[in-house]
Order: structure tokens, then C-alpha cells, then sequence
């Protein structure tokens, strides 16, 4: 079975945190999964949401997701919390996963609509995605994604360090690899390696 026939028809929710300068790639790979087959819902922190940054107006980002994913954009907590209730998705993604969710999730924070959609949704035992995009990787945020690694039913896609010179402490997701992610997620397998040495 290929990646299509296992993603088409699946219900996916894409969090996206305020880590701006991957905007742009993890919109590229929303349009994929949207070819696949998948029915793709935005979710947007509060940041992510409404800031204007070097990287982009907030309108326009809105703008550009409404239109990849035919779907309006959760960006609440009160339109958050009816996720899990409602099973609205199959598979959670977060991405970009900002070190500051990282450590809100890891210690069962709430304050956000997106650390509302991963609690709602866990209540389905169902897999959260965690896509990694923070300059502190291998230093502050190590431990939290130590803690969510023990923790049932998250699972992380591949991270390479993207400028270990300049930025030793610092990873991203291999974005690339969400679907196959997202497949062995389903099987209830993390997918390997893990870490990996470039993008």
C-alpha cells in the first residue's frame, strides 16, 4: 500500500505554532498532504495567528491556509476544546512545534488553542504529531521532548540541527517526512532515525 492509499480520506489537524521562519515550508507540505487525499484543518496559536512578522502579514498566511485547505482555521481555545469531544481528526500535527508549546504540552499547560486541540484530541488516544522548530533543542527544551518521547501516543518527525556553528543547540523537523510520520504514527511506531544529520 502506498502513501496515498494509506493518507487519502484521513482527517488531519495541523497545528501551527508562532516559529515563523518555517512558514513557508510547513504550508508547502499542507498543499502535499491536501494531494495525498488528507482533509486538512488548520489550528493557529495566538502568535501565529495574529502577528506580522518579517517573514509575512498574519492576514496573508490566514489567507494562504483557507485556501490550501478549503477549511476555516481554529484559532480559539472554546473552538479548540470541542476536538476531542467531536473526534474531529484522525492525526494531530504540530508544525512548526515551537519550544515554548513543547514545554506547555509537557507539562499539560493550556492557554493556548493549540495545547487545547493536543489535549482534546489525546483524549481519543489518538497520535499527535510534534514537529520540532526551536533554537533550543539540545539545551532548554532537551528534557521536554525526553518527557513527551516516554509519553503514549506522541511521536516525533525526524530532526536534523540545522546550523550546528552558529546555533549548536538548535533543530528542525525534517518536514519532508510528515506523511511517512503521520503512516507509522498509525501503526503505532515512531519513525527512525530519529534524528538525522541533514535535512
Amino acid at each position: 500500500m502506498n502513501i496515498t492509499d494509506r493518507l487519502s480520506g484521513l482527517r488531519v489537524g495541523v497545528c501551527i505554532c508562532g516559529s515563523f521562519c518555517t512558514f513557508e515550508k510547513v504550508f508547502v507540505q499542507i498543499e502535499r498532504l491536501v494531494a495525498l487525499g488528507c482533509v486538512v484543518t488548520p489550528i493557529m496559536s495566538y502568535n501565529a495567528y495574529s502577528l506580522d512578522t518579517r517573514f509575512g502579514k498574519a492576514a496573508e498566511h490566514i489567507e494562504r491556509l483557507r485556501r490550501i485547505t478549503g477549511n476555516e482555521i481554529i484559532h480559539e481555545i472554546t473552538t479548540a476544546e470541542p476536538i476531542g469531544p467531536k473526534k474531529m481528526f484522525d492525526v494531530l500535527v504540530v508544525a512548526p512545534c515551537t519550544g515554548n508549546t513543547l514545554a506547555k504540552v509537557a507539562l499539560g499547560i493550556v492557554d493556548s488553542p493549540v495545547c487545547m486541540a493536543v489535549k482534546s484530541h489525546l483524549r481519543n488516544s489518538r497520535p499527535v504529531i510534534i514537529a520540532v522548530s526551536t533554537n533550543d533543542a539540545l539545551s532548554g527544551a532537551a528534557k521536554n521532548i525526553g518527557t513527551l518521547r516516554n509519553y503514549k501516543n506522541f511521536y516525533f518527525v525526524p530532526t536534523y540541527q540545522d546550523d550546528s556553528v552558529n546555533k549548536p543547540f538548535s533543530m528542525l523537523a525534517d518536514l519532508t517526512l510528515i506523511p511517512q510520520t503521520i503512516i507509522a504514527a498509525l501503526d503505532g511506531v515512531q519513525l527512525q532515525p530519529m534524528f538525522t544529520a541533514h535535512e
